[in-house]
């Protein structure tokens, strides 16, 4: 993680869920973190596996110059949607930290490069039901906050395992032509060898 309010909140996840793979929603205290909450959001897990945004902070508005607070997270990543949604489960289903490289524009200006955290979130003793996010940037340009972007796109993704050891993923895109995947249908991230000891992620249901 290279941006402070991500490193921030992963610290503070990290501290409260101790030995236990994740820590319950209601054990987060905003006050705790009120340095980075313009930087944080947080996702439910729905039947209709649209994930709505249950807490939007300040910069996720700004990007797109609205309260995304109810909105569906998958909804901001164009054809990125399958990409996300399998990255999603893959946060709750193996209980791990993500990490991922964003970039965001609005139509004829210049990209602006974000790091996205996802962490798993117990809530009342379910473990698919929530995930705490954080989107930073290094920089932000003249156009930020004046002029909505069109669309996140995945650049990078890294897993992190519960010892925090890191593998690296590339994004593997919908070929041109290939069907999409249903909505309700749960995609997953699954690692294959090969290459130059390189892991790559392929979506499947």
């Amino acid at each position: 993680m290279r941006q402070q309010a991500t490193r921030e909140l992963y610290s503070y996840w990290n501290s409260i869920r101790r030995e236990r793979a994740a820590p319950d929603r209601a054990e987060i205290d905003p006050a705790a973190i009120r340095a980075i909450l313009s930087d944080t959001f947080m996702i439910e897990v729905d039947g209709d596996d649209a994930f709505p945004l249950r807490l939007s902070g300040t910069r996720l508005n700004a990007l797109w110059l609205k309260e995304m607070k109810g909105r569906s997270f998958l909804d901001l990543w164009g054809e990125d949607r399958a990409n996300v949604a399998a990255v999603l489960w893959t946060v709750m289903d193996g209980a791990v930290p993500v990490v991922a490289g964003v970039s965001a524009a609005p139509s004829d200006h210049r990209a602006i490069d974000l790091e996205l955290l996802l962490l798993p979130l117990r809530h009342h003793g379910r473990t698919h039901a929530r995930i705490l996010g954080a989107l930073a940037c290094a920089a932000q340009p003249d156009w930020f906050g004046l002029i909505p972007v069109e669309r996140f796109e995945l650049r990078s993704l890294r897993v992190m395992s519960a010892a925090d050891s890191r593998v690296d993923l590339p994004v593997i895109r919908r070929m041109s032509g290939a069907p999409e995947r249903r909505l309700g249908s749960r995609p997953r991230l699954r690692l294959l060898n090969g290459g130059l000891d390189r892991s790559h992620v392929q979506g499947s249901r």
